[in-house]
C-alpha cells in the first residue's frame, strides 16, 4: 500500500492532503484517485509524482512507500 500525499493546487482538487492507496506502481497508485475527482484528474497529468524524495519515473515501485504530487510552481 502507498502513502499519498498532496500539496498545494494538488491537494486542493483531490480534496484531501494524504490518502493510502494499492498498487505497485507510480502508474497504477494514482489514478484510482484522479478518477473520483475532475479537477484532480486534470492536474495530475500535469504535475511531477516524487517518492521517497526523489523525481520518479511512472514504472517505479511504490508499495510501503511515500509518493508526493508536485503541481507545477511559476514565478520569478
Amino acid at each position: 500500500m502507498a502513502r499519498l500525499r498532496l500539496f498545494g493546487p494538488a491537494r486542493s482538487a483531490a480534496g484531501i492532503g494524504e490518502a493510502s492507496a494499492p498498487g505497485e506502481t507510480v502508474a497504477t497508485s494514482w489514478p484510482g484517485r484522479a478518477t473520483a475527482r475532475p479537477d484532480f484528474a486534470e492536474l495530475l497529468g500535469q504535475c511531477r509524482i516524487w517518492v521517497n524524495g526523489e523525481p520518479a519515473e511512472r514504472e517505479w515501485p511504490v508499495a510501503a512507500m511515500t509518493s508526493g504530487v508536485i503541481p507545477p510552481v511559476s514565478g520569478g
